[in-house]
């Protein structure tokens, strides 16, 4: 059979199952048992398909997943990052859109200890956007600041999505971890120049409000505080990969473990907040576990059949520019985040965008990067992005679903912003992997 005739038969089906509803997970495993029996050989494809995804989820690498999930979960149900807020809103000041700049500020910090957009969004939403509008900021900056800052989650480590692309496209989980730093501290600085130029041109979206003096030593005794530890914290899990002193797998473990010290430190540790972190951690590993041994298998009834090496030389006949081709990548990922969620965008996208990419001859960490900020762009895209959802969950009972699609389109236009400088200055996102130990 011919290999378009495959991939026509296998995309469709997993197409035709999703729009159903079955859950992605299942809707893989349906797709991958009817593939490999027809293409690979009956009973005895099944055997080995089955040998390969035991080998794929038994990686040492893959233990970075529940890790960083606990570490996570451990910082969040102990409210160790809502004390991170107070301390950031003690610095601010009297700066045009303060409470937008503690947002992205306090979004950066969640970035850094924990992996999830959509977790960092409810979180932030529920915390900061009642004070926001208390405080008379426009609500649409409100909500607009909050899923952007909920959204740098997806690149700047520890990074759930960052582990999966390098499990499934066979990329140093290490480097990918430290290349998401600077592009997301870039998304960062977009979003907070944004914040400042439209508070500075109209003083009503963000008035300014009564600051309590505080003492400085008070500032610095807080920091040192709630602040401090957390620093030293993110610092350890990072510095230990930058220098190549441990595995991204060993530093997760080194999270966890610290995490938990500084619940048993400010004295939140007790059994409800250690069994709901735990609970959490199992059930996400689980569903992110499920998907990737599907989207493994997937990739290898394509590989078997010829369909993944038919499409990358049919996109090289046809003699597009290799900008032009990244730029149809873009478009496709926005319209899937619009869709369907992050880590099936991931499974749906790399086994057939990665050898197309390869061939072409993108750096794998740079693209991999490019692809993590689209996947992310396209989950709060007006109409269907899961993270207009998310906010409609935590925005007060009147907010509409188009003051939160007007909210986010501004933030939008500078995530794709963010993209191009990211394309025209490639150095961002590998330069600090080129440094590592």
């Amino acid at each position: 059979m011919d290999w378009w005739l495959v991939f026509i038969y296998i995309f469709s089906g997993l197409v035709i199952l999703l729009a159903l509803g079955i859950p992605v997970g299942f809707a893989f495993l349906i797709i991958n048992l009817l593939g490999t029996y027809f293409f690979m050989g009956g009973e005895a494809g099944l055997l080995t398909i089955t040998l390969y995804v035991y080998d794929s989820l038994a990686s040492f690498t893959l233990l970075t997943v529940p890790l960083f999930i606990m570490m996570g979960e451990f910082l969040f149900n102990s409210d160790i990052s809502r004390d991170a807020l107070d301390v950031f809103d003690l610095w601010m000041g009297r700066i045009p859109g303060r409470l937008g700049l503690v947002t992205v500020a306090i979004g950066v910090l969640v970035a850094f200890l924990s992996g999830s957009a959509i977790a960092s969004a409810a979180a932030l939403g529920t915390l900061l956007l009642p004070e926001m509008i208390r405080r008379g900021y426009d609500k649409k900056l409100s909500m607009g600041a909050i899923m952007c800052s909920g959204q740098i989650d997806v690149v700047i480590p520890p990074s759930l999505l960052i582990v999966i692309l390098g499990s499934l496209a066979d990329i140093s989980i290490a480097k990918l971890l430290m290349a998401g730093v600077l592009p997301g501290l870039v998304m960062a600085v977009c979003f907070a120049s944004y914040i400042i130029i439209r508070s500075w041109i109209n003083p009503s979206l963000a008035p300014s409000f009564e600051v309590k003096r505080v003492p400085f030593y008070k500032k610095l005794t807080v920091t040192s505080r709630y602040l401090l530890p957390i620093g030293v914290l993110i610092f350890l899990v990072l510095g230990v990969i930058f220098f190549g002193i441990a595995t991204p797998s060993e530093a997760a473990a080194l999270g966890a473990m610290g995490a938990l010290g500084l619940s048993f430190f400010y004295r939140r540790l007790n059994f409800n907040m250690l069994k709901k972190s735990l609970t959490e951690t199992a059930r996400t590993t689980g569903t992110i576990m499920i998907i990737l041994a599907g989207s493994t298998t997937f990739s290898q009834i394509l590989a078997f059949t010829g369909a993944s090496r038919g499409l990358v030389e049919y996109v090289k006949e046809l003699q597009l520019s290799p900008m032009s081709i990244l730029i149809g990548m873009i478009v496709v990922w926005t319209i899937l985040g619009c869709i369907i969620d992050q880590v099936s965008i991931l499974m749906i996208s790399i086994p057939i965008f990665f050898p197309m990419a390869n061939a072409l001859g993108f750096d794998p960490i740079w693209f991999g990067i490019i692809a993590l900020l689209t996947i992310e762009t396209g989950v709060k895209t007006p109409p269907f992005g899961l993270l207009l959802f998310v906010m409609k969950g935590t925005a007060p009972p009147d907010t509409t679903m188009k003051e939160i699609i007007q909210a986010a389109v501004p933030f939008v236009i500078l995530d794709f912003v963010a993209i191009f400088i990211i394309i025209l200055f490639p150095i961002i996102p590998i330069w600090l992997p080129r440094l590592m130990g």
